[in-house]
């Protein structure tokens, strides 16, 4: 049998990204018309990071579905300290359908995909944050009713998970991705490369500036996120200083389109990387955003048992 994994946008190609987005939307629709996890089969739930909606989401969603949501208390299972990955993921092999795992290093979720025998579902990593991009694509789409062609600006740490994730699932969804970052806070040549890849077989594309208000010049959406991402709070007052110039304010979000939206994956820090009235305002989709995360969720949990049946 062969396993399906969901650690990284890539993983999917533009035709299972179009289908899963499909399912996503039928699902919000129909919320329990799909159950394949009847049983109820669990599913494994692992934080090692702080969590909010990824936890509720993954959590209602599996129930939706059918499912058990078991809480993985990442502390007290020590993952690779009190033992390896590899032997985590044998164990949890026989006693759920599927592992969803937030974590710090994209070399462990390898790991444990390599071992469990289930699919493991990337549900945040220092690398990549792909459920938050399926969850993103949808309330575009639903929005702008259609991804190819589209023009995405992502403005503040493009060296975040987050702006990894946009320049992959956005090419593979044929949409033109700017991400303006200061120097040295750009995604990494070779997620570029991977990008530019993508994007010649979408008629999308993938852009680096170090001009947020020329990135955004235009734009059909704006996206943003924190400038501390977990485990760089150390940084905090050098990184304000640095990423000043890319806050989404008033004045940045005039530059896109008039019908432009705004997205942010959240938690946000109002008046720093996103000013209040930006996202309390009229173009912000980024409650629609949250919750639907729980959507694109079960539809990638379908989508994996299904391919991996």
């Amino acid at each position: 049998m062969t396993v399906r994994h969901f650690l990284r946008d890539d993983d999917l190609t533009p035709a299972e990204q179009s289908r899963l987005l499909d399912l996503a939307a039928e699902l919000k629709g129909s919320p329990y018309s799909r159950r394949p996890l009847e049983g109820p089969q669990s599913v494994a739930m692992i934080f090692d990071k702080p969590t909010l909606r990824t936890q509720v989401s993954f959590g209602a969603g599996i129930a939706e579905l059918g499912g058990n949501p078991m809480l993985v208390e990442g502390r007290l299972a020590g993952i690779g300290v009190r033992e390896s990955v590899a032997d985590v993921a044998r164990v949890l092999a026989r006693q759920v359908a599927v592992v969803v795992w937030r974590t710090f290093a994209q070399a462990d979720l390898d790991t444990m995909a390599a071992h469990a025998g289930v699919p493991v579902v990337n549900a945040l990593s220092d690398d990549f944050h792909p459920c938050q991009l399926v969850a993103d694509l949808l309330t575009v789409r639903e929005h702008k009713g259609t991804l190819p062609g589209l023009t995405v600006a992502f403005v503040g740490d493009g060296a975040c998970n987050m702006g990894n994730s946009w320049l992959l699932a956005g090419t593979t969804a044929g949409m033109h991705v700017r991400v303006a970052a200061p120097a040295g806070y750009l995604p990494s040549e070779a997620t570029f490369a991977r990008a530019d890849e993508i994007a010649a077989a979408t008629g999308g594309s993938a852009t680096a500036y170090d001009d947020a208000e020329a990135a955004v010049a235009g734009a059909d959406v704006v996206v943003t996120d924190t400038w501390i991402s977990m485990g760089k709070e150390a940084e905090v007052d050098s990184r304000v200083e640095v990423f000043a110039p890319y806050a989404l304010t008033p004045g940045l979000l005039a530059l896109a389109a008039p019908d432009a939206i705004v997205l942010h994956c959240l938690p946000a820090y109002r008046g720093k990387e996103i000013a209040a009235e930006v996202l309390d305002g009229p173009q912000s989709v980024v409650w629609d955003e949250a919750e639907n995360r729980r959507h694109a969720q079960k539809a990638v949990l379908a989508f994996l048992l299904e391919e991996s049946a």
